[in-house]
């Protein structure tokens, strides 16, 4: 009882997300029937709207469903893809090696046909009925919240480089206050049109779903979209929308301590979660003690090395030859975790880049929410939906800002996520879906840009190696390395850079930085350090525990 919150507990269904208005849309289409897939899309889809400088419809959206019978996991991938007019020469002519702010980091808009994929194949209701919770919250409007009004008024001076994004987000011409009814009737009108069109169309199913997906690539969606790049310098065209679609893969499988881990592919940063995972494989870190200095040395270092490779090697497969059998093998993991010494931080020769430190440190990106379902069949959804409102221009008339996740590229020919015609970025938004050794069933995620897989690393270790309920988890003090390059522009870095949240003893920071780690305080649950939010699936007797992080204003429901 003297947590923040209580867990949330029931035994037919569960949801738990970034927004209590998600979440409740999620629960709404589960007690109407739907299954996890339409809850976590509609979920997902509200984020979009109540959480719009985070999250876009039109942005990103990687999806993870794991089959209750099969126990087989697939993945949507979810991320678009740079258009076929990209062009690497000029960000390094014009823009010093880096993808400018603005209209040329927009890629393909991913989020619409993930969405409708999933929903396609896996899911039971239509696109309309799955919409509708997000049309109310954009049309109706809702209560403006403090996360959201923070976010916006930080970054008035970009939010008014493009009128149509100043309409919209600084209404009267200021930033929203918290309390305030934030209306976006251009979103609802993008949101109603797809449903019309698919409720116009005939046959089907999957045809009129399929109609809702033309309405957005082929119909005036993507004409405007075009329009509107072709008017500004940018480069999406038609014909970029028409061809693209989102692409069904299997999930990558690292199994430690009797725990099988399942993220997405190396078009995310899924696969360096999965490589914390591994290179912890033959460490007993309850004899450390939680969030004691050796305890916090040794993760931050494997989350060092995981960060590294992650920069040497992951990027779209399609274009680059990712070694992941390599990357998660278990002679790797051992050859990079003999790397790590006790009481001294890992030489720069394991790592990258070099001693410079680029930025200020408390101006690191963000971005993202979270939504996960779990069904009374055992039916499993998780999704981390993305983009923010920004950085890139609205798009006039349509509340939607085509992808700018252009971001998570490098303007440098070498990188292994370098700018390519039709090719995809590597996103940090990575979903994730474990199964514990007794079988339960977990989905989590959160935001926080690079801190995400750090955060869901944390919180994992909480739950398997210390055998902590799921609630204290999710909510006990966490840290974070900025060791690594930012994934988003302009990749800024700080070697040896740890934060650490309040709540952890004094001691163990001074001898952090007698280790060489420099200490920074985050205050108490700072929204910086993510908000993973996971629902956990025990069986025989049946109990779904559903946990939501404080640090945002997450909440988890279930019955």
């Amino acid at each position: 009882m003297n947590k923040t919150r209580l867990m949330a507990q029931g035994h037919e269904y569960m949801a738990s997300g970034g927004h209590p208005l998600a979440t409740q849309t999620c629960i709404s289409i589960l007690e109407a029937g739907g299954n996890a897939v339409d809850a976590a899309i509609a979920g997902a889809m509200v984020l979009g709207v109540v959480q719009s400088d985070l999250v876009n419809f039109a942005g990103v959206a990687p999806i993870m469903i794991r089959f209750p019978k099969t126990k087989k996991v697939i993945t949507v991938s979810g991320v678009g893809r740079w258009p076929m007019a990209a062009n690497i020469d000029r960000f390094i002519n014009e823009f010093g090696c880096h993808v400018p702010e603005g209209i040329l980091r927009a890629i393909i808009p991913a989020a619409p046909d993930a969405f409708l994929t999933a929903l396609e194949h896996f899911g039971t209701m239509s696109f309309k009925e799955i919409a509708s919770g997000a049309i109310n919250a954009a049309e109706k409007g809702f209560i403006m919240h403090k996360l959201m009004a923070q976010t916006i008024k930080d970054n008035e001076a970009q939010y008014r480089k493009w009128s149509s994004n100043r309409e919209i987000y600084l209404p009267n011409n200021r930033p929203p206050k918290v309390g305030d009814l934030f209306v976006q009737a251009d979103l609802a009108k993008t949101l109603k049109y797809m449903a019309d069109q698919e409720s116009a169309s005939t046959g089907s199913r999957e045809t009129k779903i399929d109609a809702a997906r033309q309405a957005f690539y082929r119909g005036d969606i993507a004409h405007a979209i075009s329009k509107f790049h072709k008017e500004n310098g940018g480069w999406i065209t038609l014909t970029d929308l028409e061809r693209f679609r989102v692409t069904i893969e299997p999930p990558i499988a690292v199994t430690r301590q009797g725990t099988t881990l399942f993220t997405c592919g190396p078009w995310c940063q899924g696969v360096s979660l999965a490589q914390m995972w591994s290179l912890l494989k033959n460490s007993d870190l309850k004899d450390l003690g939680h969030n004691t200095a050796d305890y916090i040395h040794i993760i931050t270092e494997v989350i060092k090395l995981a960060l590294a490779d992650r920069e040497h090697y992951l990027g779209d497969p399609e274009f680059v030859d990712v070694p992941l059998q390599k990357l998660l093998s278990k002679d790797y993991g051992e050859e990079r975790y003999s790397m790590i010494k006790d009481k001294s931080i890992l030489s720069e020769e394991y790592l990258w880049g070099n001693d410079t430190a680029f930025g200020e440190t408390n101006n690191f990106s963000l971005d993202t929410s979270y939504m996960c379902a779990v069904d009374k069949d055992g039916l499993v959804a998780s999704i981390t939906p993305s983009d923010g409102s920004a950085n890139t221009p609205v798009l006039p008339g349509w509340g939607i800002n085509p992808s700018s996740r252009g971001s998570q590229s490098w303007a440098i020919r070498n990188h292994p996520s370098s700018v390519f015609p039709w090719k995809r970025p590597r996103l940090t938004p990575n979903p994730a879906i474990a199964v514990l050794r007794d079988s339960s069933v977990m989905p989590f995620g959160t935001p926080g840009a690079d801190v995400q897989t750090q955060a869901m690393l944390q919180v994992l270790l909480n739950i398997v190696d210390f055998n902590l309920p799921l609630q204290e988890a999710v909510e006990l003090p966490r840290f974070a390395s900025y060791d690594a390059p930012d994934s988003f522009e302009p990749h800024q870095y700080q070697r040896r850079l740890l934060k650490i949240e309040e709540g952890v003893n004094e001691d163990v920071r001074e001898t952090l930085v007698n280790y060489g780690h420099i200490v920074e305080p985050w205050p108490h649950h700072t929204w910086k350090a993510g908000a993973v939010c996971a629902i956990l699936d025990q069986s025989n007797p049946r109990l779904l525990s559903g946990a939501a992080d404080p640090r945002r204003p997450c909440l988890a429901l279930g019955f």
